[in-house]
């Protein structure tokens, strides 16, 4: 699934997380400071620009070249390491390339949260008939938001375009890889499926849990020292009181027990998954030998194998029912969980409305990155049950013994072959 797309993926994922570690901590410790001590640092209280300028603000570039040198040196590396492999430009360059948009896209959402000030502040004072406010200040800051909307769009369509190829890319090598094994793998159950259909859904899956939990990791750096910054804004919540950096702490909570809540409860989706894959690629598996054999797909082995589909459907509706009751109501108490805890400091009066804004949009990124597993959760429940049918792969590649499940398929299909060759003509 993974080697033959990515070189050595063990120690190359190992070595991305660990240059990664490295790169962090090289920035707090050393370069950050470097960069104010070369010129690119601003005055101390120097509001960061809510227009396109913030791309060309200071520490900014100073960081964006830090960190496009950052990935340089590691694709540089690998290219290096891997020199005979024949998918590394797309592997490590195309991931870097995705990575680097990523954080465009982070950059994008801050601009904006720092745009939700001003034009938040300024709609409560038109609101509040404050002398001294013309249409064209609204019309100003319409037009500076949709040169960011149509920059992030543009950078967006083309992402999306250069995803797909980078997908079909990945599609392709496993395609490869399972070919040439072919011979091994021919007797597994569903194995023209798990080749033309698991490798698809597989790669595409696991490239939009990648993307996004890398645009998890990096709205959190981004977005934790905002957060940190405008909890000064808030100093007392309801029944607990008055504790330090409130929003932090509530960011942390709230996404840590609705990411233990589903996982509790949605323990068993994964294997219900992967069963009905198989009991829907025996099924179908039975109808194509009818195609062209009489004797196959006779109406009482069909309403069997169709039997095994529908009951194991209504026990994933079953299953699906309680977890749904779960992740909607941790869903709806989402979106009310902030402006409960607020109440007491609007009532106070002590932040504005553009202050309010601003405090949303932090809290939710942070909150939506602890929530990777949450709102991701459904998406790894498939994606794990197609890595167990490609597992089988990989088993019966390396010469290893085939997941239990496959081995009592394997099994029943020995049988029910004896009993056809020792039935009498």
């Amino acid at each position: 699934m993974f080697h033959s797309f990515f070189p050595k993926p063990k120690f190359y994922f190992a070595s991305g997380i660990i240059w990664s570690l490295v790169c962090v901590l090289a920035w707090y410790f050393f370069v950050d400071g470097l960069g104010a001590r070369l010129g690119f640092a601003v005055p101390d209280g120097t509001p960061e620009p809510y227009d396109l300028s913030y791309f060309a603000f200071p520490p900014n570039v100073w960081f964006y070249a830090y960190f496009a040198l950052c990935l340089f040196l590691f694709g540089a590396t690998w290219t290096v390491i891997a020199k005979d492999h024949p998918w590394k430009w797309w592997s490590i360059w195309g991931s870097l390339l995705i990575i680097a948009v990523t954080y465009f896209g982070v950059q994008v959402t801050v601009v904006i949260n720092n745009f939700r000030r001003p034009f938040g502040d300024l709609l409560q004072n038109a609101l509040s008939q404050k002398p001294g406010i013309t249409v064209w200040d609204f019309y100003n800051l319409q037009i500076i938001f949709a040169k960011i909307a149509f920059l992030s769009m543009g950078v967006s369509i083309l992402t999306d375009f250069f995803t797909s190829h980078y997908i079909f890319r990945w599609r392709t090598a496993m395609n490869d890889f399972y070919m040439a094994n072919w011979e091994k793998l021919r007797h597994i159950e569903g194995a023209s499926q798990r080749v033309q259909e698991d490798t698809m859904r597989f790669s595409a899956t696991l490239e939009g849990l990648g993307i996004n939990l890398i645009n998890s990791v990096m709205t959190l750096i981004v977005f934790l020292p905002i957060l940190y910054a405008l909890s000064s804004y808030v100093t007392e919540l309801p029944v607990i009181g008055e504790i330090a950096h409130p929003l932090l702490w509530l960011a942390i909570f709230w996404p840590a027990f609705g990411t233990v809540l589903l996982a509790v409860v949605g323990i068993k989706l994964p294997g219900l998954n992967f069963r009905n894959q198989r009991v829907e690629a025996a099924y179908r598996k039975e109808l194509v030998y009818g195609e062209d054999d009489a004797s196959r797909a006779q109406p009482p082995t069909v309403k069997e194998l169709f039997g095994n589909v529908r009951k194991n459907y209504f026990r994933l509706y079953w299953h699906y029912l309680y977890f749904n009751v779960f992740r909607y109501f941790y869903v709806q108490a989402d979106g009310i969980f902030l402006l409960i805890m607020l109440v007491p400091t609007i009532v106070a009066g002590k932040i504005t409305y553009g202050i309010y804004q601003q405090i949303a949009t932090a809290f939710g990124q942070v909150s939506n990155s602890f929530q990777y597993l949450v709102n991701s959760w459904t998406t790894i429940i498939e994606l794990l049950s197609i890595h167990k049918r490609l597992k089988a792969f990989e088993a019966a590649i390396d010469g290893e013994p085939l997941p239990e499940i496959d081995q009592r398929y394997l099994a029943r299909e020995d049988s029910d072959g004896e009993m056809a060759a020792n039935k009498p003509t």
